[in-house]
């Protein structure tokens, strides 16, 4: 019995062969990239995931392999054996790493034929996303995605290296859990063997890592599945990848050197790029005052300034009286934006308008003074101290918010970095890391009326502020640290609650009675009453990191079969709907939605 490929079998890949290989003889398989027929001379490049080699078909040394040759077409799959020679002289490319030689081919194979593609395999294409997520087995054939996914693979072994050699196991979690409170939306799972209840697909392991530190595994990993039924943006899928890590017996800066000395193997291994240790770290308040943003970007600089005690009794009553009712103002120098029309700064009042923003105030510095709407309301003695505190200089243009902080500092913040890359402010060869501590534990979230936590609920606060939990929760700080990357938040970890009694304490902060924590939370109050060490972690976001490391927009590129917006995979055209007989076996029934409502 024989197969499709008989007794040819690959030797080499398509971009191994040099002109060391000269003379050899050498088996290549793959798709048809190009093909030219140049006066009865066959011109084939031939591609698999390693790149691309030219093979000719010469009528006068294979026949045979010529009159198949006249039937190939694009994406055509070939088996050729044949001869490795030198390219004659001015044939060379040298943009192809095998550009120096060619494969005379003495016997072919078509292994499969293919349809017209719907777009060409190639890097610089003009195409809708989303008709290369519904061809993305083909879409994935070009060489960048493949490039993409081989440093993905790269990294995640990277990781797993360092990790196994700083003593932590790979030990795996279960997928199908049990629903928490907190965080975003879970992804449900009907049981059929109990009849209305449901399992969750965990939006992260933590209370399983947990339970591992509680188990006495000191030291844990997982490059771990996760799912979040929530809004989608262009770093965000309803599933994705986290590298999830748990130690005990140890404190923050421990886990922070460990989580650094990964970051520095990996861009040194597949960026040769050597990173500077340790990161610089900010505290989550100086991060809004001074960026907006708990996740800065510090590439560049135009730095935010509170100037409410300046305007707080300014005749610019949109000023004062903000101040008056406990919100803040705040300005944004961008330096030297003074050429900005009136049209871009009305854009750019549109812009924070999505950030909740009620409007955009805004100073051109000139030489011969300031040009504004809002010049007028304010004395000499305002000014002075306004152009000192911002730092204005002729050729500035500053923006002003006036709201509640929250509003103030967002708006401003993204309005920031949308002005610097605009404006080509930002190395986008540079890699710039800074952590973030001290995040408030706690929340209140003025539609529920109840506070949230803002990390989750079993980071423990910082011990000086235990005495606060109950009189004064927001003024809490917890033990909680983000790694950003870029101005994206790469990773985000914790020390965590490993005390029966304080963690009872954060629930009830938190709104819950024992009746509802003992019925969600039974199972970890009782683990920690059985001895639980102090311990803690971080999880950081696999499909993220990989994305910036490939210099990417969107993780979707960096993922095998992603999601689009709409959490809708075009490839198999899921989600999708189901039988009856499979809903009767659930004890479910579909609800018609009147889509005209």
């Amino acid at each position: 019995m024989t197969d499709i490929l008989g007794n040819m079998r690959r030797t080499n890949h398509c971009n191994e062969l040099a002109l060391k290989d000269e003379g050899s003889e050498v088996t290549l398989m793959g798709w048809v990239q190009y093909r030219r027929d140049h006066g009865g001379v066959i011109f084939i490049d031939l591609r698999d995931r390693e790149g691309l080699t030219q093979v000719v078909i010469n009528p006068e040394i294979s026949p045979e392999a010529h009159r198949k040759g006249h039937d190939i077409r694009s994406e055509f799959v070939l088996g050729v054996k044949g001869k490795v020679e030198k390219r004659l002289e001015g044939m060379t490319n040298p943009n192809l790493k095998t550009g120096e030689i060619e494969v005379i081919v003495t016997e072919l194979k078509i292994l499969n034929k293919a349809e017209t593609p719907p777009f060409l395999i190639e890097d610089k294409i003009d195409v809708s996303e989303n008709l290369r997520l519904k061809y993305r087995h083909i879409d994935l054939r070009r060489p960048r995605l493949q490039n993409n996914l081989i440093l993905r693979h790269k990294a995640s072994s990277l990781i797993r290296n360092y990790l196994n050699n700083n003593r932590f196991l790979e030990i795996e979690t279960p997928v199908l859990t049990r629903s928490t409170p907190e965080g975003a939306r879970d992804y449900l799972v009907p049981s059929r063997v109990n009849p209305g209840n449901f399992y969750a697909l965990p939006q992260s392991p933590q209370l399983f890592k947990q339970l591992l530190m509680i188990s006495g595994f000191d030291r844990y990993y997982q490059i771990v599945r996760c799912f979040r039924d929530e809004d989608l943006r262009a770093d965000r899928q309803p599933e994705f990848t986290q590298i999830d890590m748990e130690m005990s017996f140890l404190g923050e800066e421990e886990i922070i050197n460990i989580t650094e000395g990964m970051m520095a193997d990996l861009f040194g291994e597949l960026l040769n790029i050597e990173l500077e240790l340790p990161f610089k770290q900010i505290l989550y308040d100086d991060a809004l005052d001074r960026y907006g943003l708990d996740k800065p970007d510090i590439r560049f600089g135009l730095e935010l300034k509170d100037i409410s005690d300046i305007v707080e009794d300014s005749g610019f009553k949109v000023f004062s009286s903000v101040v008056k009712k406990g919100g803040i103002v705040k300005a944004l120098n961008a330096k030297g934006c003074i050429d900005m029309s009136r049209k871009e700064i009305d854009d750019l009042t549109d812009f924070v308008a999505v950030y909740k923003a009620r409007g955009l105030a805004w100073i051109k510095v000139k030489e011969d003074g300031w040009q504004s709407p809002i010049v007028k309301f304010f004395t000499d003695q305002e000014k002075e101290k306004l152009s000192r505190r911002i730092e204005m200089e002729p050729g500035d243009l500053v923006f002003f918010v006036a709201d509640q902080p929250k509003v103030t500092n967002e708006a401003l913040g993204h309005l920031r970095n949308h002005i610097g890359k605009k404006r080509g402010l930002i190395d986008k060869k540079k890699f710039s890391f800074i952590w973030v501590t001290h995040f408030p534990l706690l929340e209140y979230d003025e539609t529920e009326k109840r506070y949230h936590a803002l990390h989750h609920p079993f980071t423990a606060p910082l011990e000086e502020d235990y005495d606060l939990l109950e009189n004064n929760p927001l003024e809490v700080k917890s033990r909680a640290y983000d790694l950003v990357l870029n101005g994206s938040e790469i990773g985000g970890g914790s020390i965590r609650i490993h005390r029966k009694d304080l963690q009872e304490r954060v629930f009830e902060a938190l709104g819950m009675d024992k009746k509802t924590y003992q019925e969600k939370f039974g199972f970890l109050l009782s683990a920690l009453a059985s001895g639980a060490p102090p311990h803690g972690g971080i999880a950081l976001g696999f499909d993220r990191l990989v994305m910036i490391l490939c210099r990417q927009a969107s993780i979707r590129d960096v993922i095998a079969f992603p999601k689009t917006q709409k959490a809708a995979c075009l490839l198999t055209e899921a989600p999708s709907g189901t039988s009856k007989a499979q809903l009767d076996e659930l004890c479910l029934k579909v609800k018609q939605i009147d889509k005209n409502l």
